[in-house]
């Protein structure tokens, strides 16, 4: 991890990929990702954690399956939200967006239950910044 203050325009202009995060940062045992968004993500769950996002620009939709039934939040640029743990959701972002997650360290980017992952999804617990 860097010892210098990072941009997260510059961390997010160093990469192309859609749902392919990158690790920009730690904070004890958590990472600190961003990622570019488009189009849609897999229903999963993550069983032993939240998930939290905070959108850059763009839009982000996150459809959740809970007790009460089916919704989705719509997040813009500045907004947060967190999933919580045992929560079936699934992102995405009709017209793109770029996204900021907290998460701990490990954490698979398609949780621990998921529906088949296509292949323009990136299963992975995140990728160092500049690879």
């Amino acid at each position: 991890m860097s010892k210098d203050p990072i941009a997260l325009n510059d961390a997010l202009a160093s990469f192309d990929a859609r749902w392919s995060p990158r690790v920009v940062t730690r904070v004890n045992d958590y990472d600190v990702r961003v990622a570019k968004a488009e189009g849609e993500h897999v229903w999963h769950v993550h069983e032993d954690t939240d998930e939290f996002f905070l959108v850059v620009d763009g839009e982000l939709h996150i459809s959740l399956r809970e007790p009460a039934g089916e919704r989705t939040v719509v997040l813009r640029p500045g907004s947060v939200f967190t999933v919580p743990r045992g929560t079936e959701h699934k992102p995405s972002a009709p017209k793109g967006a770029s996204i900021m997650l907290f998460e701990p360290t490990g954490t698979s980017s398609v949780g621990d239950r998921h529906d088949e992952v296509p292949a323009h999804l990136d299963a992975t617990t995140g990728h160092e910044l500049g690879t």
